[in-house]
């Protein structure tokens, strides 16, 4: 099958096509032949060798597809072969079949294509996780997510927002500002331009905050939560490590959570499954959320779908297309 490997550690251009055997279902397991895969973050850190797969994953990059269900492993028998689905995977996802286990499989929405349901996995399982699981927003509460024009983002708008959430969120430029006010948000802060700081503290401060920039933002995001308030880490553009007077979080009786999502076992990812099929699958078979898309890519170009998305100009998910 043809694949897209990473050749060595470095920019965009060390992912190259390359001929790789085709996987087996192993126990538990269902083989997919991929329509497309989605673009994320985690894949471009695995390239820059910052990302490394979990012991007994797939060395290629792609943590998310679309596609048919092409063969079943022992024990599987709540898929059957032909069946259209979109998957969280371990790895693998650059690639024409990808192996990963049937529970962290769901049915492609109804009325949905191919394209958008690879979008899915990979932004609904971190967001619902960590918004929901995690950081427990409740309806009627502030929430605010930066990087709102991200797959993260737009996802985390359209979500709390859908659950009755008041939803605050930060963007680089005003046309990402006006995205988010589009899917949702109440208020998108240019961050160029406002300190969501200030703006937080003057609506009350937020109950929950979903971050990826870490840095300089993890004290800046403690002094924007509102009492009882709960900070949930999810990455760290900006570098782990921060200088924090833990003080006021006791005082002001804060919570600092977090989690990754690819290094949690299989049951847990299972479980996020579940959740999703229940709560959130049929808001995406009645219309009522949906993934944002940005541009689409050949597999062979996978390199320019990841300078894309290192651009941060994109608002909303890339995806390769890998099937004809």
């Amino acid at each position: 099958m043809r694949a897209v490997e990473i050749t060595a550690v470095g920019g965009p251009d060390v992912l190259q096509i390359t001929d790789r055997p085709m996987p087996v279902a192993g126990h538990g397991q269902v083989v997919i032949k991929v329509a497309y895969a989605g673009v994320n973050r985690p894949d471009a850190l695995q390239r820059a060798g910052l990302y490394a797969p979990p012991k007994g994953a797939s060395d290629l990059p792609g943590l998310e597809c679309s596609g048919e269900v092409v063969a079943l492993g022992d024990g599987v028998t709540e898929w059957a072969l032909g069946d259209r689905v979109c998957a969280l995977l371990p790895g693998g996802g650059y690639a024409e079949y990808v192996a990963t286990p049937a529970a962290h499989c769901l049915p492609v929405p109804g009325g949905m294509d191919m394209r958008a349901a690879a979008c899915l996995p990979e932004t609904f399982f971190t967001v619902w996780s960590n918004v929901f699981m995690r950081g427990g927003l409740q309806a009627g509460e502030r929430f605010l997510v930066h990087g709102g024009s991200s797959g993260i983002g737009t996802t985390a708008i359209q979500l709390a927002r859908a659950f009755g959430a008041r939803v605050f969120t930060t963007a680089g430029s005003d046309e990402k500002c006006a995205a988010c006010v589009a899917l949702g948000a109440e208020v998108a802060i240019n961050y160029r331009d406002a300190d969501f700081v200030d703006v937080m503290k003057g609506v009350g401060g937020a109950d929950v905050i979903l971050d990826m920039v870490g840095g300089d933002y993890i004290a800046r995001n403690l002094r924007s939560l509102a009492e009882d308030g709960r900070l949930v880490q999810i990455a760290f553009l900006q570098g782990p490590k921060a200088e924090i007077n833990f003080a006021p979080m006791m005082m002001r009786r804060q919570t600092i959570t977090g989690s990754t999502l690819r290094p949690q076992s299989d049951l847990a990812k299972a479980r996020i499954a579940d959740q999703l099929r229940t709560h959130v699958w049929p808001l995406l078979a009645a219309g009522k959320i949906a993934p944002v898309m940005d541009r689409e890519f050949a597999l062979a170009d996978a390199a320019a779908a990841h300078s894309r998305m290192e651009s941060s100009a994109h608002i909303g998910k890339i995806v390769l297309r890998v099937a004809p």
